[in-house]
């Protein structure tokens, strides 16, 4: 095994170039291996742990427009939405009869919502429900408060009394500015979505982080992007998991590119071993499908 590999399962922390240097040169089978054996000495056992919520997905209006998004539409546009209380309370329904008990509460940045609309959901959420609510990424909470001109701390304070418990690591896609400007410019840059998550922790709202890839990132920013990970948790603690997922064709303004099984499981085994400080690592059924899935159980 590449002497990188084995210096991690023993557990010397990689650096960047080491890190650099297992993506472009390791051949992806030892990768796994080793992902896999400090996957067994981080969390040891056989026992694996899965989600399941419903999305809320509570406006499509947004006034980001990244450039790889079907969802978003503009407010003048026949198309656009924004769920009243109703309309969430019966999707909340449906997902407890199927044994959810969470739901997971994002939309668009949508100026136009007064921050009564999100209090009067948090709470019917969780008081009347009865669920646990995972909800924001940290654009949309940056924007709520910018909105509302109260700092994002005040911000947080509010929504977890209102009953929000966890945050989502969502639109980090690529934590390189480089490809944000390609992504999105409106976005967040990279330590923004990072300070932003990290003021999150720190009020006691944990939650996951992820990357999105298979477009025209290089190694050097997937590196890039894990480091970011690993230095905001190494401040606030509050990463429970990292997922890997891959673009999906949604529209022709963003490149993407196809990601084949061995390169996803290669990224999926290093990143549990680059991101020493978050106990578990999520594949993604949704995106790469069952048997890979099964697959990446192997890989970290």
């Amino acid at each position: 095994m590449n002497s990188l590999l084995k210096k991690t399962i023993d557990g010397t922390r990689l650096t960047p170039a080491e890190a650099l240097d297992i993506l472009k040169n390791a051949p992806w089978t030892e990768v796994v291996q080793a992902g896999d054996a400090m996957r067994h000495r981080i969390n040891p056992g056989n026992k694996v742990g899965y989600t399941a919520f419903r999305i809320i997905n509570y406006t499509n209006v947004c006034e980001i427009t990244c450039n790889f998004c079907s969802f978003c539409r503009p407010a003048h546009s026949p198309e656009a939405y924004v769920l009243n209380l109703d309309e969430i309370r019966q999707k909340t329904i449906e997902a407890k009869a199927r044994g959810a008990d969470q739901i997971f509460l994002q939309g668009g940045v949508n100026q136009a919502l007064p921050l009564s609309y999100y209090t009067d959901i948090l709470k019917m959420l969780t008081q009347e429900m009865g669920v646990k609510v995972r909800g924001f990424s940290p654009v949309e909470l940056v924007r709520i408060a910018v909105f509302n001109r109260i700092s994002l701390d005040e911000l947080l304070d509010i929504f977890k009394a209102a009953g929000l418990s966890s945050v989502p690591g969502a639109g980090a896609e690529i934590l390189s500015d480089r490809m944000r400007q390609i992504l999105s410019p409106k976005k967040l840059p990279a330590q923004v979505w990072c300070d932003t998550l990290a003021a999150c922790h720190k009020k006691g709202l944990p939650g996951s982080a992820n990357i999105v890839f298979g477009s025209v990132e290089t190694p050097e920013e997937i590196i890039e992007h894990l480091d970011y990970v690993r230095k905001t948790q190494d401040i606030a603690n509050g990463f429970k998991s990292f997922v890997v997922w891959t673009f999906q064709p949604q529209t022709d303004k963003f490149p993407i590119r196809h990601v084949r099984g061995d390169e996803y499981l290669k990224l999926l085994a290093l990143s549990r071993l680059y991101l020493d400080n978050i106990p578990h690592i999520e594949v993604s059924l949704l995106g790469m499908g069952l048997s890979l899935g099964e697959l990446g159980l192997h890989a970290g």
